[in-house]
């Protein structure tokens, strides 16, 4: 009988844990498992709201801007001009690059200055605002716009020797 007790029961084990019984019962334990997973991760209640990125606005100048537009200036060099091929496109400040303007690109000038642009070859004079960055061919010291070159009259000649000095009353 002990003989007999022993293959029954090794038989309930052996059927117990053989055929289709392990494959549902792993399952089982992994439906569970799931279930109790997606319990812990809750949706937040309060959605952060999504910022839109603002359009830049043109940097406006200070008096420390300004003083430090007099300790670099004044300055003597070669000028050049620039127009149509940048006209309507965004400069380094945030503002749209207009040809007809009294502007100008400096390499380290900021942004919103007011500079005092004179033509050494004939005397003409111009006041710009520096408003993009430039110019990035080698001995030139400013790009202007257009409309400044056109008041300095170098358009034709396309480069001028010039001086760059802080406006009287700035």
């Amino acid at each position: 009988m002990a003989n007999g007790f022993f293959l029954s029961h090794r038989r309930f084990v052996v059927l117990g844990f053989s055929g289709k019984r392990p494959c549902l019962l792993a399952m089982c334990l992994a439906l569970l498992l799931s279930q109790g997973c997606a319990v812990l991760q809750r949706p937040p209640d309060i959605v952060a709201p999504v910022e839109t990125p603002a359009q830049p606005t043109p940097a406006q100048p200070t008096a420390k801007k300004s003083r430090a537009a007099s300790e670099k200036l004044p300055q003597t060099g070669l000028a050049s001009w620039y127009g149509a091929q940048h006209h309507g496109k965004q400069t380094a400040s945030g503002t749209i690059f207009d040809q007809a303007g009294l502007t100008a690109a400096h390499p380290s000038l900021p942004f919103g200055s007011k500079i005092k642009v004179t033509n050494l070859a004939n005397g003409k004079s111009v006041e710009v605002e520096i408003t993009d960055r430039g110019p990035f061919v080698e001995n030139r010291i400013i790009d202007l716009s257009r409309a400044a070159a056109n008041a300095l009259e170098m358009i034709d000649s396309g480069t001028a020797t010039v001086r760059l000095e802080v406006p009287p009353g700035q």
